[in-house]
Parts: structure tokens; sequence; C-alpha cells
């Protein structure tokens, strides 16, 4: 992280050593998981206007940059528009976000209402229009922006930055049609097929989908990181209504604020963390997989990677994008576990792999989906039973708490306070009246609850008329929402097919159709993680699956899919997801076909909708009862409205492509503008030997960043680069055949990774006593720190008390800070070093190497000369004891003057 002193923060030069230990050469961006937390952020203030978002973008990736450091490739993808099958989910996810967004608003003033005519007090209502999400989709002038903005970012990063000094970048836009994650892997299958491909590339792909996982193990690349947010639970929110914190919008009372700090400091902000990642070493998860899946005693060769595409193509089984998962196997009850097992158990009779390369055995999956089959009953059964156990553990929790709770908890001054509350602790006032007040409310609280049947009178006597009948919320039963399927009881699939299809269950041939539905959809998913995208036309056309039983017979249903679909343009995408509420993001012809009662696919557009919670609690989990689109229908209406798009609106609704960025040092930048210069409109091959091996083809671009000419700022608040060096052209990836298959092997010359995991036999050939220590990181060299009680003195005596979140090592002064409070005097007549180590980045003995400003200094002949700042720190011998305490203490951490010069009478 970039440290900040005196009020400016001191950039982080990403030209140096990678941090964590390892050198990573390609980063992936899936950019709408960087886009979505940035512009309606969940745990803190959102930003003021469009131009705060997009700072916030570029912010967040700086700061992935600076942990991952790539020194060859920045890959940054949009979702484009979406293959027909994603978009019945996208269409779920908008029309529901729509739905929540107007009803929280009501309830928010229906609250409102309430607590202002009981005397509440709330501040003013905002006059702030709500952010819709849902300009998050390819075709609208938020994304248009968006784009506008990154190509404006890279060229300055290009230009300014030591990092991105030899980096090449390609954007791709919300123009370009395809999942970002897809677009992703589409990039790495076409250069794993070229001959210039290094197997050996350490790609790091940044995102938070589960399913990116999956991607990362099909591309069967040796060295494959993800990086993503790490997810902590139960993070503060401030109240709606008042922005107080400790309790929803439905449970505010309209209490007055209490101070925050002794003198309301902090009444404005909120208890902000920064963000932190994690890797997900996907090297690792293989060797765990190995373990897992490795078999003997087959009828065949037994051959990991082709058993690692089963395990994700079983993975499909419990849930993904496109396909609603099997009703008896829910990935909360191990159902990833129990599919595994039967894959051992039944792989021995199938006589090979159920995949091969991205295509699917049907007869060999027949086999695994009948095993599951046998055992559904038994599933289901188990399932209500461990549903009623812990609806009864969660029955007596209950009435123990209700027990144990205290019968009186003071409020005040005296108040509980949460443990880590950054408000320091108050002075006592008037303590004798707090007292008297607490005593009498003590008091006043006994004589209420002095029977329990009996009520007050108006003078405050017990009345004998009888109890105050107990309020339904207070009930120890919840109530649960109305379960006709019964999958525990006999007859399940019957009631099952009547409820969810409305047909009967012994309608054979409709069975038949929803599973062969459900199986095309397995060949097209797994098609669509290792070839690419087989149909943009095809999705599964209901809303619920089929039973694990019903796969009878699928060895000789049919698994191809037309060729040469397209996918749709973006504002017609945005007719096919997009609900009537976020209609202002569409020109004004198109939109009135969403409102207008006359319109012809009005029944596309419901204002309500159910939603079949499906034996699930909450209304997010449920199955969103939505009409599907069809598409035949939608283009003809919206052939009637063409004709009324602006040339703007024409130009959004356009497919682009890619756009490949370099800066004035990289090796391609001169063919490039080369190009430009003789004006050569023909597609060219880019010379892999120029660019880390990367191939493809170049055109010229029309919105072309420059050398030499200004880049203008579409952010107000960020200056123009009136000194570009910077180069963008059109990028295209290696294209191949219609036919041509992608090998899903791990490629020749590839190294292995070191392995991770503890060596079975280490039992065996380690037993002199040596414990087996994990590794811990990438660099299995690492050797652990230990803080002695001095190091942990020194800790504390450096740390500053007044700040709050205590163990946030983050907030110490950055070492060799000039101008702080802890930094060693210089010596009489010695110059200050200006913006010399002050650019240097703070590192903890943990983090990583020493640096070498830290090591011990050798100089011996032959030896390379030392550096400009080892120089100066050597000439400085005379103060310093030991070479290792530069600029601090045991440990690195700045020690205090009178600790240092203590330090040669400590015993």
């Amino acid at each position: 992280q970039a440290k900040e002193c005196n009020g400016v923060k001191a950039p982080i030069d990403t030209s140096k050593p990678n941090p964590n230990e390892v050198e990573f050469d390609n980063l992936y961006l899936d950019m709408n998981g960087i886009i979505h937390p940035c512009t309606h952020p969940e745990d803190k203030p959102a930003p003021k206007n469009e131009d705060e978002m997009m700072v916030a973008i570029f912010e967040y990736i700086d700061r992935i940059f600076n942990i991952v450091r790539p020194r060859r490739l920045l890959y940054m993808a949009i979702d484009g528009v979406a293959p027909r099958a994603k978009m019945n989910q996208q269409r779920s996810r908008r029309f529901r976000a729509s739905k929540e967004g107007m009803e929280a608003a009501e309830e928010k003033q229906k609250i409102r209402q309430e607590i202002l005519a009981k005397g509440g007090i709330l501040p003013p209502e905002e006059v702030k229009e709500r952010f819709d999400s849902n300009c998050i989709t390819p075709g609208t002038e938020f994304m248009d922006n968006l784009a506008k903005c990154l190509r404006y970012y890279i060229a300055d990063r290009l230009n300014s930055d030591p990092g991105w000094k030899n980096l090449t970048v390609i954007l791709s836009d919300a123009s370009a049609p395809g999942e970002g994650e897809h677009k992703i892997m589409d990039y790495i299958r076409r250069q794993r097929a070229q001959p210039n491909h290094d197997p050996n590339t350490h790609h790091c792909l940044c995102g938070a989908d589960a399913d990116l996982i999956m991607l990362g193990l099909a591309t069967h690349e040796p060295n494959f990181t993800i990086i993503r947010e790490e997810f902590k639970p139960n993070k503060p929110k401030p109240c709606g209504l008042c922005n107080q914190m400790g309790h929803e919008v439905k449970d505010c009372q309209g209490l007055p604020r209490e101070k925050q700090g002794k003198h309301d400091q902090f009444a404005d902000s909120l208890p902000i963390a920064e963000q932190e990642f994690i890797f997900i070493r996907l090297c690792v998860l293989r060797e765990y997989l190995e373990r897992e899946l490795t078999m003997a005693s087959l009828p065949f060769t037994f051959d990991f990677e082709r058993s690692v595409d089963d395990w994700v193509f079983m993975c499909f089984f419990v849930g993904n994008d496109f396909l609603p998962h099997l009703p008896s196997l829910e990935i909360r009850e191990g159902a990833i576990d129990r599919l595994v097992n039967i894959y051992k158990n039944v792989v021995h009779k199938t006589g090979g792999y159920l995949t091969e390369s991205g295509f699917v055995n049907l007869q060999r999956v027949q086999m695994i989906m009948l095993a599951v089959g046998e055992v559904e009953d038994s599933i289901f059964k188990k399932r209500k039973d461990d549903d009623d156990n812990f609806k009864r553990r969660q029955k007596e929790k209950r009435k123990r708490m209700k027990r144990d709770q205290p019968a009186f908890i003071p409020g005040g001054q005296f108040s509980p306070q949460a443990l880590g509350n950054r408000s320091s602790p108050q002075a006592i006032s008037n303590p004798r009246q707090a007292a008297f007040e607490m005593r009498m409310h003590d008091r006043q609280n006994s004589t209420t609850s002095s029977s329990p049947n009996t009520s007050l009178t108006s003078d405050g006597s017990p009345s004998l008329a009888g109890g105050i009948k107990r309020k339904a919320e207070d009930s120890d039963s919840e109530p649960e929402p109305e379960d006709n399927i019964r999958l525990w009881e006999t007859g399940w699939k019957q009631r099952y097919y009547k409820n969810k299809f409305d047909v009967d269950a012994s309608d054979e041939k409709f069975r038949r159709k929803v599973v062969q539905s459900y199986v095309e959809g397995l060949c097209w998913v797994l098609r669509y993680y290792y070839q690419g995208c087989a149909s943009w036309n095809w999705y599964y056309p209901f809303h619920y699956a089929p039973f694990a039983s019903d796969f009878e017979g699928i060895a000789d249903m049919p698994s191809d899919f037309e060729k040469g679909s397209k996918p749709f343009k973006p504002l017609e995408q945005l007719m096919g997801v997009f609900p009537a509420a976020s209609g202002n993001f569409l020109p004004p012809t198109w939109r009135k076909l969403m409102t207008d009662p006359e319109s012809s696919i009005i029944d596309f557009y419901p204002e309500d909708f159910a939603i079949d919670l499906n034996g699930k609690k909450y209304a997010w989990q449920g199955v969103a009862l939505l009409p599907f689109v069809d598409e035949r229908r939608l283009r003809a209406a919206l052939e009637e409205v063409y004709p009324d798009l602006t040339p703007e609106e024409s130009r959004r609704n356009s497919l682009g492509g890619d756009v490949l960025f370099v800066g004035k040092h990289h090796p391609l930048c001169d063919f490039i503008v080369e190009q430009y210069k003789t004006k050569n409109t023909e597609p060219v091959d880019m010379p892999p030997e120029l660019c880390h091996g990367i191939q493809g083809k170049l055109t010229l671009n029309e919105n072309a960043v420059l050398p030499d000419q200004t880049v203008e700022s579409p952010v107000p608040m960020l200056r123009d680069l009136a000194q570009n060096s910077a180069v963008s052209i059109s990028f295209k990836d290696p294209q191949f055949d219609e036919d041509f298959v992608f090998k899903a092997v791990v490629l020749p010359g590839a190294k292995k990774p070191a392995p991770v995991l503890k060596p079975g036999d280490w039992e065996k050939t380690n037993n002199d006593g040596r414990p087996w220590r994990p590794q811990l990181g990438f660099n299995r060299d690492r050797k652990p720190v230990h803080l002695d009680q001095s190091a942990f003195r020194t800790l504390g005596h450096t740390m500053p008390r007044e700040r709050g979140m205590p163990g946030m090592y983050a907030n110490a002064v950055p070492l060799g800070t000039y101008g702080s409070p802890y930094t060693r005097p210089l010596l009489s007549g010695q110059q200050q070093i200006p913006k010399l180590l002050s650019n240097l980045r703070p590192q903890e003995s943990w983090r990583g190497p020493t640096p070498l400003f830290q090591q011990t200094l050798q100089r011996t002949a032959g030896a390379a000369p030392l550096l400009a700042w080892n120089r100066m720190l050597q000439s400085q011998n005379q103060y310093q004891p030991s070479q290792y305490q530069v600029l601090g203490g045991p440990m690195n951490y700045p020690q205090r003057p009178e600790d240092r010069m203590d330090r040669g009478r400590q015993v």
C-alpha cells in the first residue's frame, strides 16, 4: 500500500521485485468485479457522482497492480453482450434488483414517517438520485464513458509509472461481445495454441466468482493464481435512516446520536478498514485434487489431467450461471464429495473418462447420474432430518439466551461499549444522579415483572384483569414458507413435476424434453469452458432442473449446436434483460415498448412477479418466475424502432473489439507507430519476438492514442496528458477454424511447480524429530521470523496510542520518512537526502527479502559498486553501531531517540 506522509501519498515503485516473493507474467482483471464495489460499495459511503466512481476504479486497479506487479501483460476485460444462456440469469438479477430497490425505498419511507410521528430524531432526507446498478450493462452511456476513462487511465500509467514501462496492455471493453472472464479464457486458449507461447507463463486472474477457479483449472496451466478480496462477514453498516451504527433500518428508533469521540471528531466517519486480498494458488488445489482423484487398478491408464476435467464437469451439477442445480445436490450438504465418491466407484465400469477437451461422453455420464438417482430418496430424508435438528437446536438456543440474559443493562454513560470502538472513554459526569436514575429504573422493572400474569393500571398498581397476549414475533417458532413438494415423503416426484412444471409425472414425453434440455445445457457449459461459445442462441428453457433418476437413455441424445450463430447487439440485450424501471437507459421509443399497454412485447416486462423459495429461506435464494424472452418477437418489435436511433446510439449499439496499448520503451512501440505512418489499413501479424510471444492481428484504430498528441481527460478532476508517448491499436486474437479443438493438456516444456503439501512418506523418511512445517506464501525457503520481548516493547513505544484500530501495523509512521518524530536526527553539517528514502517501500521482515539498504555491506574485489543510498548510509558508520540498524531498532521498527541512547545501558 502507498504510505502517506504529511498528507502526501508516496507512490509505490512497482518496477521493484514483488514483495510476495513471486514474479507474475500476466495479470487479468475481470472488471465487473471491480466496477460494482467501486460504484455502490457496501461498507463505506457511496461516490457522489460518476467522476468519483471512475477515480475509485482507477485506485482499485492501482491497488491490485501494486500487489501483483505483472511483467508482460495486463488484460482488462469488461463484460460485453453475453450468450443467450447467461441472459436469463442477468434478466432475473436485474428484475430482482429493481423490485428490491423499490420495496426498500417504500419501507424506508414508511418507517421514517412512523418514527417522526412518535417524536424521533432523524437527519433530513438527502435529495439524491439512487444509483441504478443496472446501468453496468453493455450499451449504456455509463459503460461507454467507462471505456473512455480506462483508455485515459492506461495512457497515463504508461507515461508515468515505471512498473508499466515494458508492459503490454489489452483493453476489452463492453463493446466486445462475451463475458469478461470468458474473454480472458479465450485469449489464454488461443495464445496456448501458438508455437511461441511460453508454457511456464505465470498467470494471475483477479475476480471473486467461484467459477474462476474452475476456469483456471480448465486451462491446465501449471502456474495459475487467483487474487480476490478477502471475504469478511458481518461488516458493520450504518442505518439508512439515522446513519448510526449498530442497527438496521427496520430496528431504527430515531434516538439522538451519541457523541463520537471527546470532541465528536468521528461524527461523520465510518469504521472503514482497508480492503485486504488473498491469493488462491491453483497449483496447490491441483495437489489436493491429485490426492483425491488418484485411483488404482483402473482398466485404463490413469490421467490426472482428464480426471481434473471430469471433476470440473461434475461441479456443474451443483449449480452454475446457466443451469439450475439438481434438487438432490446441494453444495452445502457435501454434494461435491458425494459426486466424487460415486465417480470413483463407477469409473471402473465406464471404461474411460466422462469428458475430453470439453466434449461429453453421455453414455458414461448416464451411469454416474443413475448412481446418484439411486440415493436421491435417502438424500431428501436426511435433508429433512438435518433441518429439523437444526431448528430444534436453534429453539433451545433462543430459550437459553432468554433465560440467561441480564435483568438490567445500564444505559447512557454507563452503557456497555463494543470492543474496538474508536471513541475514547468519556469522563463520568454527575455519577450520583446517574446511579439514582438506574436504581429507580431497576425498581420500576422489578415492580412491572412482579407477576407474569398481572398488568399495571393507570396509577401504576398491579391489576389482575389478565395478562397481555404475547405477540407472534416473540414466539420461539419462526413462520416457515409452505412446502408443497415434501421431497422426504413418498410421491415426491409426482408432486415436484405437478407444482414446478404443471404437468403430471406420468407424462414421460415432457420429462424427457426437460432432461434433454438439461443434457444439452451440460454439453454447452462444458464446451463454453473449454472451447468457447458453442452457440450464442441456446438457453435452458425451464426454471427448474429434473431429478438425477430421470437421466435414463441420455446416451443417444443429440448434443450438437447450430453453427454461425451471432450475439445480440448491446441495445437488443438491454431490451432482453432490463425491467421497465430501468428503461431510462434506453432510447425513448425503445423504452415505450416496455410500458405501453398496446406494445406487442409488454408481457416481457411484468411490474410484479412471483419468487418461488423452492425450499430455501430467503428471497434472494429463490427462483424468480419471469417469462422467457422470445427472440423472434423481440427482434420483430425492434425493427419498427431501429430508425429512431441517433448516430451516437447507433455507435453504442455496434459490436467492437479489443485495443492494445504500449509505452514508448516497449519493443513493439516503433512497429505500431510505423503502421500509423504508412496508413496501412490491412490487418498485420503482430511480431511475437517483440511482445513476449503474444500473437494476433493488428489494425489501425480510429480513436487511437498516439504519441505527441494530447490525451484529453474524460474526468474533470484529472489533468489532460499533454506529453503523451503511449500508442494504441486494435488487436484481434489468433483465429482458428470453427471445428478446431483446443486440447486440454499440459503443454510440452511446462515445469511442474514444487509440491507444497506434506509428502505421504514424511513420517517414514523424516523420523528424526523434525516437525512438518507447511509452506506459507509462494517462497518455500522463507524463514519464519520470531519477535522477542524487546521487539514487542519497541513496537509498543512507537505505535501511536491515540489511534484506534488496535493491531493495525500499517498505521505506524513510514520508516525513514523525514520529518516524522521517530526519525534519526541528522548529524551536524549533513544534508538531508531529498525524495530518496521516502520512496522506498517500508517492509516488515516477514514480508519478504531484506531490502538492499538493510543488508550487511561487504566490499570485496570485483564486487558491484554500491548503490547511491548504500554509499550514503555507509558513510554514516560513525553514527550507526550496526549496519542492520540503519533506520530503526530490532525488527526494523523505528526507535525513540531516548531508547537509542539507552541501548548501551540495557542488560
